[in-house]
């Protein structure tokens, strides 16, 4: 083994990794409080002790608890994407990757805080002072593209759009996740999938 491999890392690194390590705790211990109290009732201090850390941490990392929901709500999206994209690369037929994706997104709906917290803060966002994604684009997309792709090996209903499909499907589903939030804490979500495929996709994705 050379010297240069058996070198320990350079304090400057164990020091960035230290960072990113305490960001991702502070990430973590922001979902959690979003999610059970909302914004509006959530502090910094809140934060701080859901991580055991003082709150001087936090701000180290973030300015106010703006950029906290911001980041929160980007963190939301980005594991919307990652899920999205680990279904794509299954190469399921268009039909059964629609089904694996609504019903793998409303278990994260139930299971994930990151998730639960970015459901809520997109309700509250007019009270966040600060620039946050639009809401339900990107997935929005995803979802079109597999019924297009679907629609092409006749696995749709007949006389589908599959633009006015995505839309009423995904119009569903964050709708079916909301009432299944308010009414049970998400723990029928599992259902209400299956309710939406079977309704908007009868003899397609819900075979």
């Amino acid at each position: 083994m050379s010297t240069r491999a058996r070198q320990k890392p350079a304090a400057s690194e164990l020091k960035q990794e230290r960072a990113i390590r305490t960001r991702a705790l502070i990430l973590d211990a922001a979902a959690r409080a979003f999610a059970d109290k909302g914004y509006p009732a959530t502090t910094i201090l809140d934060v701080a002790e859901l991580m055991g850390a003082t709150k001087g941490a936090v701000y180290f990392h973030f300015a106010n608890k703006n950029a906290l929901a911001a980041a929160v709500t980007e963190e939301f999206y980005a594991r919307l994407r990652a899920d999205a994209q680990q279904v794509q690369e299954q190469g399921l037929a268009p039909a059964t990757a629609i089904r694996e994706l609504l019903t793998r997104t409303g278990a994260m709906f139930r299971d994930d805080q990151v998730i639960r917290a970015g459901a809520r803060l997109q309700i509250e966002r007019s009270l966040i002072d600060a620039d946050l994604p639009v809401p339900f684009v990107g997935y929005t997309e995803t979802v079109t593209g597999l019924l297009r792709a679907a629609g092409a090996e006749g696995a749709l209903p007949a006389g589908s759009d599959p633009e006015v499909l995505g839309r009423v499907l995904v119009s569903a589903f964050f709708g079916a996740q909301h009432m299944s939030w308010v009414m049970n804490d998400r723990a029928d979500m599992a259902e209400r999938v299956e309710e939406i495929l079977a309704t908007v996709l009868p003899g397609g994705a819900a075979a």
